[in-house]
């Protein structure tokens, strides 16, 4: 793809340049790799079926084809996966199968997950007070704090998340990673740890309602940290990245000190990132190995007791009725399984246990949050599945070497 001149620190979260930066994050950021393991990578099949004619009703009521959705919804790469066999696999915007695209929240699945692996090591007590961790947050904003609560995003810390206002708590937390330049001040802090304590209070009592707030993942990844008492990139690596059979490694923005920004700042290519989904819906196992305990992924179905409720209370719950969020992933249904890892801009991970079936949407769009567009890229999903389940499903296979 050739550059757009004008793409800039300044500028590349905007459009039209993120239909650009959105595959070259690693060329304007500083970034960690995430090295793909040693083994062979999971070569997936082939059955090609036609998806683009389906057709569904859009969130303003016209009647549009898979086709049609997809050029209007900026997508980069869409991939159907099923009984592991990739069903339909389409890419726009100069992408291909070897190129890493921005994931955005999508990374905060990948945290949640790591989670449950120190839970199953006796490193991490999701019951435990985030200050036990990390004592420098000792302060107003995470007193009472609990790891469950940032698992969950019921932390109470006071921070606003509003992608359409440019000083926003999110911006000025991406900003320490350089990706708002204009919010850039010599006040800024200069890691996402001194950010997170610079936080004073909070605007709801702990673990009463989902609060969506980005920091909550960024403190996780600092408690997992030292909690398993290794650096959290090369945690993610050898716990889950090398064990998905990637093709290639991926990479995630850093702060100043090397930690990564793990609430959005992952890159990785549409197929790779199949496999983390594949790994998902098969009880955290893939081509033979556990990858996640099958307890913490049967407990992120699952929820709690008051799961639903504490979700309806939030930022979300009219928009997503009945839905929970649990361990860093969305949940739609507990039986069998529907769960979803969503970031801003269009990028989804949609994993359907009940059909088999991963679909991966990443995407360059314009703004930050268009329900619209979220709504269509969920019935579109819908559809596919609908459709697909009409016919036998293909046999069960997880990949073969290649």
């Amino acid at each position: 793809m050739k550059p757009f001149p004008r793409v800039t620190h300044a500028n590349w979260g905007y459009p039209p340049h993120n239909r650009w930066s959105f595959q070259h994050i690693q060329e304007l950021f500083p970034t960690c790799r995430l090295a793909r393991g040693q083994s062979t990578s999971l070569n997936l099949p082939t059955q090609s079926r036609d998806i683009l004619p389906l057709r569904f009703q859009s969130a303003v009521g016209s009647n549009a084809s898979i086709s049609d959705f997809l050029a209007t919804a900026f997508c980069d790469a869409f991939l159907v996966v099923q009984g592991g066999r990739v069903i339909a696999e389409h890419y726009s915007n100069e992408m291909n199968g070897s190129s890493a695209h921005l994931l955005n929240s999508v990374t905060k699945s990948f945290v949640g997950m790591l989670a449950g692996i120190a839970v199953e090591h006796g490193q991490l007590d999701p019951s435990s007070l985030v200050t036990r961790y990390l004592p420098e947050l000792d302060n107003a904003a995470w007193r009472g704090t609990t790891v469950r609560h940032l698992l969950d995003m019921t932390a109470a810390a006071r921070y606003a998340e509003d992608y359409a206002n440019p000083s926003t708590d999110f911006w000025m937390e991406a900003a320490v990673v350089g990706w708002r330049a204009e919010l850039v001040t010599p006040e800024t802090p200069q890691s996402l740890l001194d950010y997170a304590r610079s936080l004073a209070g909070q605007d709801m009592e702990n673990g009463s309602r989902f609060q969506y707030r980005s920091v909550a993942t960024n403190v996780l990844g600092l408690v997992i940290e030292r909690a398993m008492a290794a650096p959290l990139a090369t945690l993610l690596e050898t716990g889950i990245w090398s064990m998905l059979a990637t093709a290639h490694d991926a990479a995630i923005v850093v702060d100043g000190t090397g930690f990564p920004y793990v609430a959005a700042g992952m890159n990785a290519t549409a197929r790779d990132l199949a496999n983390f989904g594949v790994m998902m819906i098969n009880d955290g196992t893939l081509g033979g190995r556990q990858v996640i305990p099958a307890a913490w992924i049967a407990d992120t179905v699952r929820g709690d007791s008051n799961s639903v409720e504490c979700f309806a209370r939030g930022n979300y719950g009219s928009f997503m009725p009945g839905w929970h969020y649990r361990n860093q992933v969305w949940v739609a249904s507990r039986d069998p399984a529907l769960m979803l890892a969503i970031g801003i801009h269009g990028q989804f991970v949609y994993m359907d246990k009940a059909r088999d079936l991963v679909i991966v949407m990443l995407s360059s769009q314009p703004q930050s949050i268009d329900l619209l567009l979220y709504q269509d890229a969920l019935t579109a999903m819908s559809v596919i599945a609908s459709w697909l389940s009409e016919s036998p499903a293909p046999a069960k296979r997880q990949g073969a070497s290649g």
